[in-house]
């Protein structure tokens, strides 16, 4: 086969020792065929190019069989398990995935945009929860779009993601069981859509229970693991302290379990902490952090679906879709302390 030559799927197939039909089937519905065989075709698809050429086709067709995801840090331990179910209903639907990492650069998002615009991808799947500043100028019209992980903010398109409010709530109940009611809230934001409605879902666990306004400290942050150490500083300057912390996110709580430790604290004999999201260090912190676990490859199955549907029919079957929350609970609840107790 020379370069010059496209490969075909009959050459992907001669090579891997497989039917044609085998070869469709490990490209499209790769969970329907065995691991020993999607690799032999995956192997053979990487010595003929043949994902390649299928998508230069597709551009000089004048149209992509590309999504583009928009992601402000490729590190954060949430995205890889969401890229999974993303990339797998993509591809059992003949779409692949283009990868734009920003790096938090608001240029550089508005630079991937222009991929729309040449062609070089169908939809757009974003992660950063904003639509870059600018974007308008790139296109007459945002292309099918669906946010996910992060509620976008300035656009109006549709999301997927967990119950952010009712996985608060899951967390202010276990605490509430426990006996605290001193309860910090640590990563309050008014533009991070998500973070609000962790908020919300703690202030309604809290209102609930008959638990007063004076009794709630409320702390903003960034969802960085400085910001949780920063908060626990700021609190132990005022002298007025919980006798748990609620975290917006894992990272958060990595920061507050360094700050505390940092003072000589135990946890949870002294104070008890908890997290949200599940990231694969949640088990291995000490204590294992006790946290609300996100579907995280469901989350990028629904999404990629979403955009699908949007790309076939032009209108989202839902503008906002839910999936639940569980909460895990590991080692680093318990009871509270009675040294802070009527504090």
């Amino acid at each position: 086969m020379s370069d010059s030559t496209p490969a075909t799927i009959e050459d992907v197939a001669r090579i891997a020792e497989v039917s044609i039909a085998t070869v469709s089937r490990a490209i499209h519905t790769p969970e329907k065929v065995a691991k020993s065989t999607r690799l032999k075709v995956n192997q053979a698809i990487a010595i003929t190019g043949y994902t390649t050429n299928a998508m230069a086709r597709s551009l000089r067709l004048g149209r992509s069989n590309m999504i583009l995801v928009v992601a402000p840090d490729i590190g954060d331990p949430n995205f890889s398990s969401i890229l999974v179910g993303l990339e797998n209903e993509a591809r059992s639907h003949g779409y692949g995935v283009l990868i734009g990492h920003t790096q938090n650069d608001a240029q550089r998002a508005v630079e991937y945009l222009k991929f729309l615009n040449s062609n070089q991808a169908a939809g757009l799947i974003l992660f950063t929860g904003i639509l870059p500043f600018g974007h308008e100028t790139i296109a007459a019209r945002l292309p099918p779009s669906v946010g996910i992980f992060e509620p976008v903010f300035n656009g109006g398109i549709p999301y997927v993601g967990v119950d952010d409010e009712e996985g608060a709530r899951k967390v202010v109940d276990l605490l509430l069981a426990e006996g605290h009611r001193k309860i910090a809230f640590i990563g309050d934001s008014r533009t991070r859509l998500a973070y609000k409605r962790r908020r919300a879902g703690y202030d309604a666990g809290l209102n609930s229970a008959g638990v007063p306004a004076e009794l709630r400290l409320v702390q903003e942050g960034d969802g960085t693991l400085e910001s949780g150490r920063a908060a626990v500083e700021r609190l132990f300057v005022r002298d007025t302290l919980p006798t748990a912390f609620m975290c917006v996110n894992d990272q958060t709580a990595l920061g507050v379990m360094i700050g505390l430790k940092a003072r000589g604290y135990d946890i949870p004999r002294d104070f008890s902490v908890t997290g949200f999201d599940d990231v694969p260090q949640a088990t291995f912190m000490t204590p294992a952090l006790t946290t609300i676990r996100q579907p995280r490859t469901l989350i990028g199955k629904h999404a990629m679906a979403l955009l699908l549907e949007l790309l076939s029919n032009g209108l989202p079957a839902e503008m906002e879709i839910l999936l639940r929350p569980d909460l895990v609970v590991r080692n680093s609840v318990s009871t509270p302390s009675p040294r802070w107790r009527e504090r």
